[in-house]
């Protein structure tokens, strides 16, 4: 009797734990989430309003995250608690801080802003609300959308991480000029949310309207869990006359977008640059191959081109430039095959290199176009290191007759190095991320500079009449960009003359136009959705954006005075850039003060560790403060293994650099494992099997990658089976078989068994009553598959395998006599116990962050 009433007692105190733990998952409640994104022009206004109410019976936390493109300001922000209201207020950066430091104690909290990817970054704040309050948190930030290859692209980030009860996103569309052609794009659309998307389209109007009903977010019918996870991506581009391009009014200032179209391209004489260094091994020379071997096919045969290649030593491909035909472009791919990495980084004498191969060069087409493009991925370590002398080497090598452009692959490299040395010599940096899609990066990069079909273009208006006259002078112009140029228009006019003198490679050109100043202001007359004074925000914008460009590549007494008009802008607009912050204010019981930065690209590198231990130390007065190798005395070797300690104690969450095979939760305790098995000598790993729930999983690891790269998923009812491979998905059923491919989201169900593919990214099968299994695809560094549970609750204890046996035979020693650190721990399974040790690992599961994980690692053997 005692032992029944027990076993009730054990079954309701987990019943109790389960819908405890189920009412705090949905405590904290997103019931509305907004999305009001109205562009005029390519002006870029977002608004994103969260409603969140707490329906626990005691204060939880509520979150607003945010991801925004990196090219916005953010203007506003503000939280709603109970009626009142907590605004941001945006001030000058050094003063904010100094206002933080006051309020809290240094080093409390990171900051609301971080970079998240190449093209995002995420606002993060919370605070505490009592029970069955309610918050309203409002973000407003605004960008100007840049021509890019042909197009405009608004990307707007979609993660709530729960259903919405009125999730709504809004896009307003207003071009003047006419709209040439829209399109939506999304990375998580299915069937079934397409039938919650509208788009309304005229002339110069379009209204985009993303609405989804809870049942049509849902990943699956039986499932709480959301399917709005990724990228929503608006794609559209204008229509353009033969003119010298469009002239647009509102309140006195002015924009004027110049584009050209069929005009024959430039030749061009480019020499790339490559780092072949040791750091370049492996997969990246891999990528840089590639993606060199696909530009070479992209060579006009007018060009004329060359390599240099470069570790401690600088190799010519050939002494001269080699005009692109057939025979020079197959002798080319040979070469490109043949790269291999080691060694050190000379990129001083690289670029010297390159720049005296152009300087040397005949018989180039008279107009043509001659550019540098430089790959690397660290640090100058070989030859002149110091990264001052080098961009001054440079500079006065190239003395304004090529442009250079930069590519950082990865962040070993210092951006701020490779940003200061390309814009000072006419051209831009760009990060190459490293992504499964690196080579499509470099490729797209190319692609932007391949087709110069404009050179030293003046823009001219009438000096007497405009004033704040954003950059009006250009060095070159691609193809699918576009050129823009704001002022204020300060006198009286009936009509605004402009004037564009340019080289085609045809001619030298002169285009006039001349804009009534009235009609233009008309236009923008009764757009109720427009806000008025949106060309006066641009300007503030672009001129923003141009002079912390230029102060990048300006001498220290100009850098200042730049960065002065700058700030003076940036708070006059309400702008958070790298020059100021916004404060975010709590409620007087919680932390009171938060700060807002603006991160730089620069912010996004890896933090450098110094070797700290008795043979290194710096050395005042080295230059640019490099490390110098020195004997240490026995005092200082004890000061630095002190220094040592306390630096490993402040040291932060460190990087994941793999993943895992396997990663699992454990039932009933919040801790995550890792898991590693040798299965090369198996042709088939017995995962997982559990009898009462009628589920089996098998898997397979690649001959070329220790990962899984094939599962077979088999159940009992109905009778299914489901191959999964990086090739291609099947579901087997009554001898019959359904191909669901990786490229295209679908769904197939037999007999309740649902099947869904989300583009390129995942498979989920689920069975009413039954474990949710999920395969993530991986496509980096190799095309893998990574294997996890939803509902793992559902296991019954007779569930068995490699992986299954975590389930229900696993167990933290709670106490032992071994001399335990701690990060190691001692993890009983299957009645074996393992000493298991804490590691981060890159986390494949699409719920997670881009956070590594932290996770106690084991290897066990089929």
């Amino acid at each position: 009797m005692e032992e029944r009433m027990l076993f009730a007692l054990m079954v309701f105190s987990s019943l109790a734990v389960l819908a405890e733990t189920i009412a705090q998952k949905h405590a904290i409640e997103i019931y509305s989430l907004h999305v009001d994104c109205k562009v005029t022009s390519r002006f870029a206004h977002t608004v994103i309003t969260s409603k969140i109410v707490n329906r626990a019976n005691e204060s939880r936390e509520a979150t607003f995250e945010v991801e925004l493109p990196k090219t916005a300001f953010i203007t506003n922000f503000s939280m709603s608690i109970d009626g009142k209201v907590y605004p941001g207020i945006i001030k000058e950066k050094a003063s904010a801080q100094k206002e933080y430091d006051t309020a809290v104690s240094r080093g409390q909290s990171a900051g609301l802003v971080k970079i998240t990817g190449r093209k995002l970054e995420q606002f993060h704040v919370s605070v505490s609300i009592a029970a069955a309050s309610k918050v309203t948190f409002e973000l407003t930030y605004e960008e100007l959308l840049k021509r890019q290859l042909g197009k405009f692209e608004l990307l707007i980030k979609v993660r709530p991480k729960q259903l919405v009860k009125h999730f709504q996103i809004d896009v307003h569309i207003f071009e003047p000029q006419g709209i040439r052609f829209l399109e939506t794009d999304s990375t998580f659309m299915t069937n079934e949310l397409t039938k919650a998307l509208t788009k309304v389209q005229n002339e110069t109007k379009a209204h985009i309207l993303f609405k989804p009903t809870v049942d049509q977010q849902k990943i699956n019918p039986e499932l709480d869990e959301t399917l709005l996870n990724g990228d929503f991506v608006v794609r559209y581009d204008v229509k353009r006359g033969a003119t010298a391009g469009d002239i647009q009014i509102v309140n006195g200032y002015f924009v004027h977008y110049f584009a050209p179209r069929e005009m024959p391209v430039f030749p061009k004489n480019v020499i790339f640059v490559i780092d072949r260094s040791g750091s370049m091994a492996g997969r990246k020379i891999e990528q840089t191959r590639d993606a060199l071997l696909k530009i070479l096919q992209d060579l006009r045969p007018e060009d004329h081109f060359s390599f240099i290649t470069f570790n401690s030593k600088v190799a010519e491909w050939k002494s001269s430039l080699l005009q692109a035909t057939a025979e020079n472009v197959a002798s080319a791919a040979g070469f490109v095959q043949t790269l291999s990495a080691s060694g050190g980084t000379d990129i001083n004498r690289a670029l010297l290199t390159a720049v005296s191969v152009l300087d040397k060069a005949e018989r180039l087409p008279e107009r043509s176009v001659s550019m540098i493009i430089l790959l690397t991925d660290g640090q100058p370590t070989s030859g002149e290191s110091n990264v001052e002398v080098i961009q001054e080497n440079i500079q006065k090598a190239v003395n304004g007759k090529y442009a250079l452009f930069c590519l950082g692959f990865g962040f070993d490299v210092s951006y701020k190095f490779l940003e200061k040395m390309a814009l000072s010599n006419g051209g831009i940096a760009r990060r190459i991320y490293e992504n499964a899609d690196a080579a499509l990066q470099l490729q797209g990069f190319y692609q932007e500079v391949a087709t110069p079909i404009l050179m030293k273009i003046e823009m001219q208006y009438p000096e007497n009449a405009v004033e704040g006259l954003t950059k009006n002078n250009f060095k070159l112009f691609f193809e699918g960009s576009e050129i823009i140029v704001a002022g204020k228009i300060i006198n009286e006019l009936d009509l605004l003359p402009v004037e564009i003198k340019a080289q085609s490679h045809a001619s030298d050109l002169t285009l006039k136009e001349e804009a009534n100043v009235k009609e233009k202001e008309q236009v923008f007359q009764n757009q109720s959705y427009i806000f008025g004074n949106f060309i006066e925000r641009l300007w503030a914008y672009l001129t923003i954006q141009q002079l912390l460009e230029k102060s990048i590549s300006a001498q220290e007494e100009d850098q200042k005075t730049l960065e002065v008009q700058a700030l003076e802008l940036s708070l006059r607009y309400s702008f958070v850039t790298p020059l100021t912050s916004m404060v975010v204010t709590k409620p007087a019981d919680q932390q009171q003060t938060e700060l807002a930065n603006k991160p730089t690209e620069a912010d996004n590198e890896k933090p450098r560790i110094f070797p700290v231990g008795d043979a290194y130390r710096l050395r005042s007065g080295s230059p640019s403060g490099r490390w110098r190798s020195e004997p240490q005395s026995g005092s200082n070797k004890k000061l630095l293994s002190v220094v040592a300690r306390l630096r490993e104690k402040m040291r932060p969450q460190p990087l994941a650099n793999e993943y895992p095979q396997l990663l699992l939760q454990l039932p009933k305790q919040n801790e995550t494992i890792c898991l590693n098995t040798d299965g090369k000598a198996h042709p088939s790993v017995h995962l997982l099997s559990d009898p009462e729930q009628g589920l089996t999983v098998t898997g397979k690891l690649g001959d070329r990658t220790n990962h899984f790269v094939q599962f077979e998923i088999n159940y009992v009812n109905p009778p299914a089976q489901i191959h999964v491979s990086t090739d291609e998905i099947v579901l087997r059923h009554n001898n019959e078989s359904t191909w669901l491919p990786w490229t295209e989201s679908a769904t197939s169900t037999v007999q309740g068994l649902r099947v869904s593919v989300e583009k390129g990214r995942s498979i989920t099968a689920s069975l009413s009553d039954t474990v949710t299994v999920k395969i993530s695809f991986v496509k980096f560094p190799d095309d893998f598959l990574g294997l996890y549970f939803l509902n793992t609750n559902r296991f019954s204890d007779k569930v068995s395998g490699v992986l299954g046996q975590f389930y229900s035979k696993a167990q933290f020693e709670s106490n032992s006599n071994i001399n335990q650190r701690a990060d190691e721990r001692l993890l009983s399974v299957s009645g074996s116990e393992h000493r298991v040790t804490r590691q981060y690992k890159k986390d494949y599961r699409l719920e997670s962050t881009s956070d590594p994980v932290s996770c106690w690692s084991i290897d066990v053997t089929p």
